[in-house]
């Protein structure tokens, strides 16, 4: 048993957007601590004064940006699993902070499960709570990229790249027509909502290949 629960930091420049993640997390009897800037955690620095929890952060602040803080965080001596928070048009760069070793990112708005679910499964390796000593988010990734037919799988990936329907339709020789429902269908099988999720899913795919 740990001497106290894990702590969840919240950065985020939005002072509304603050105050209300600390407030959701208190509801779900979390302890939360807020900070307006990643230098301003950096210079409280609780994760290298023993305290244990999850870093939850933006990913385009004021100053010092989300990847920017990954990196500096992923060469400290000790560092908190990372949870970066992205707005729609920053999709491709939480897709880099992924694969730069980012536990996992959620797109804004996101719902209060959806949050609360991804601090639970950092707080769970926090605490090695893996099964087998491996990771469920890439054994569920893996298996459900794997139900993808061939060209679906080649239209995500391209997707995961940043291009289009019209380019990934053109690198394919394809119609933009077939290439979306193409897109859908993929959507539809890996049970996801939006693009998002969906490259999420292939980049946790990609990671588990690599870990095995």
């Amino acid at each position: 048993m740990h001497a106290s629960a894990p702590r969840v930091w919240v950065i985020d420049d939005d002072a509304a957007m603050r105050a209300s993640l600390v407030a959701l997390l208190a509801s779900a009897g979390l302890t939360a601590e807020a900070f307006a800037t990643a230098e301003e955690f950096l210079a409280a620095a609780p994760h290298a004064k023993g305290a244990r929890g999850c870093l939850l952060t933006d990913v385009r602040m004021a100053g010092m940006g989300g990847l920017a803080l990954l990196t500096r965080m992923r060469n400290a001596a000790s560092s908190p699993p990372v949870i970066v928070m992205t707005g729609h048009a920053d999709v491709a760069m939480a897709v880099r902070a992924l694969k730069s070793g980012a536990f996992d990112f959620i797109e804004k708005p996101f719902s209060d499960d959806v949050l609360l679910a991804a601090i639970t499964g950092a707080h769970a390796q926090l605490n090695d709570e893996k099964l087998d000593g491996a990771d469920p988010r890439f054994a569920s990734a893996a298996q459900r990229v794997a139900g993808l037919t061939a060209r679906e799988r080649e239209v995500l990936e391209l997707l995961a790249e940043g291009k289009p329907n019209k380019i990934i339709a053109h690198e394919l020789g394809l119609s933009q027509r077939t290439v979306e429902n193409h897109r859908a269908r993929m959507m539809e099988r890996l049970a996801v909502g939006s693009l998002a999720e969906a490259l999420r899913i292939v980049v946790l795919a990609e990671l588990a290949d690599h870990s095995a």
